[in-house]
Parts: structure tokens; C-alpha cells; sequence
């Protein structure tokens, strides 16, 4: 029986990397593409605030194809879902049948995707589903992956704790109420080496930048249930970070 052929839905950041580790250890599944979302108004990856030229150095050290889903800055979860369906229904047609993705305990996210997917036809695979996240993010730094935090959120997180290299120390640092892996949003990474690297991705920090977001207004705006207790908005920093 030929392998599964999947695509990989692709952040950049540390789950993403451990994920794409353990997927690609699986016989079943057939690596072929990496799929970014990316902000096309500042040309960088969604969210994370990370470059769109790291992000195609990042995919040319793993030797995976990269295909990005330019979007508008903060699109509504109506023209999201629209995009994300034009790319599935098209990768289907190519003969994809499978999407992975890096998630680790998000239920109403997990619910989201697959059933999404569903409707074009697409399978989800995630490789680290259910896994404790002190383990996962020890196993991660042990393998020899390296990563730097790029946005976190500023209710939990103070900018001294934006562009640092996730270690031991940084942990340590963590308060106890944020996940070791940013599960909830706390924080966000970029990975510039480690053993599925052919070579490290050269950078050096930029400034740090202070961004709100307002909340959606429709709570059909949002993947996620019980919405109504979340605040009106939301406080990230970022640390820029610039090629080589």
C-alpha cells in the first residue's frame, strides 16, 4: 500500500517542527508539502510576525516545498475558511488526502480542522495529539532543535521574555499559569536548526514591536467556543527578526 499523501500545515515554529519530526518517522505518511499562511500586507507569517524570506529559507533547509496562502491583514473567519477550502479542494485534486498539523490539546480547534476537512474530502493527522507538554518541549530541545520566540502575548509574558532561545533557563522562567509549549496562545516561535536541517537559518534580532488586536466581534468570527468571556483585545509583542 503507497504512503498517504499529506501536506503539512506549517507555522514555522517548535510544534510544527516536532510534529513534522514524528509524522516523517511514519511509513504511512508522505510528507510533500508545506502550507503557510502568510499576511500579505507586511508579508509575513500569520501571526507569528516572522518574514516571509525566513520562512522560504526555513522550508529550503527541511527540503519540503512551500506553498503559501496569502491572506489580508486580520481576515474574517468567513473569508479564512473560504481561502482554506479553495487550497484544500485544490490539493485534493492533486491527490493529497491527508493534512497534519502540530496541534497538542485544543479540542474546539481539533473539532474545527477536521471538520472543515471533512467537507473537502481530507483527512487530519496529528503526531503529537495528547502528548504532556513539558515532555514534548524536553524531547524537543534533547533532539538538538533550536528555536527563539517570536510574538508573545503580553498579559502573561513581559517583552524581556521576546527573542529569547527556548532552554532549560527559559522554562524555568515561565510562570506557572503559561503551557511550556505556548499551547494557549502564550507565545510563539520561529526554529532555525536542529536535525531535520540541512543547514541553520542565518538571522540577527530586530526591534521589539507592541501590537493590539481587537477581539472579533461576531462570535462567528472565531473557531473556538465559549467566546463571550474573552477580553475586547488582545496585547502581543514581537521581536523582528532579520536575514542574513
Amino acid at each position: 500500500m503507497l504512503p498517504y499523501r499529506s501536506y503539512f500545515n506549517w507555522s514555522g515554529g517548535k510544534d510544527s517542527t516536532l510534529a513534522l519530526y514524528h509524522a516523517l518517522q511514519q511509513p504511512a505518511y508522505s510528507i510533500e508539502r508545506l502550507i503557510t499562511s502568510v499576511n500579505s500586507t507586511y508579508n509575513r507569517i500569520s501571526m507569528h510576525g516572522v518574514r516571509a524570506e525566513l520562512l522560504e529559507q526555513q522550508a529550503g533547509a527541511l527540503g519540503i516545498p512551500l506553498q503559501q496562502l496569502r491572506m489580508s491583514d486580520q481576515p474574517t473567519m468567513t473569508e479564512y475558511n473560504q481561502a482554506m477550502a479553495a487550497l484544500t479542494a485544490a490539493l485534493y485534486k492533486e491527490g493529497f488526502t491527508h493534512s497534519v498539523f502540530g496541534d497538542i490539546f485544543l479540542e474546539d480547534l481539533r473539532k474545527y480542522r477536521e471538520e472543515r476537512l471533512a467537507e473537502q474530502h481530507i483527512n487530519a493527522y496529528f503526531p503529537i495529539w495528547k502528548r504532556d507538554t513539558t515532555e514534548l518541549i524536553h524531547e524537543f530541545i534533547d533532539l538538538g532543535f533550536k528555536t527563539i520566540t517570536v510574538c508573545v502575548k503580553s498579559e502573561l509574558l513581559d517583552q524581556s521574555f521576546v527573542g529569547r532561545v527556548i532552554d532549560k533557563d527559559f522554562l524555568k522562567d515561565l510562570p506557572s499559569n503559561v503551557d511550556p509549549c505556548g499551547e494557549n496562545g502564550e507565545f510563539h516561535t520561529f526554529v532555525f536548526d536542529g536535525p531535520l536541517f540541512k543547514q541553520p537559518i542565518p538571522f540577527t534580532l530586530g526591534e521589539k514591536v507592541f501590537r493590539e488586536y481587537q477581539a472579533p466581534k461576531d462570535q462567528d468570527d472565531n473557531c473556538f467556543s465559549g467566546t463571550a468571556n474573552r477580553p475586547s483585545s488582545m496585547g502581543f509583542w514581537f521581536c523582528d527578526l532579520l536575514p542574513v
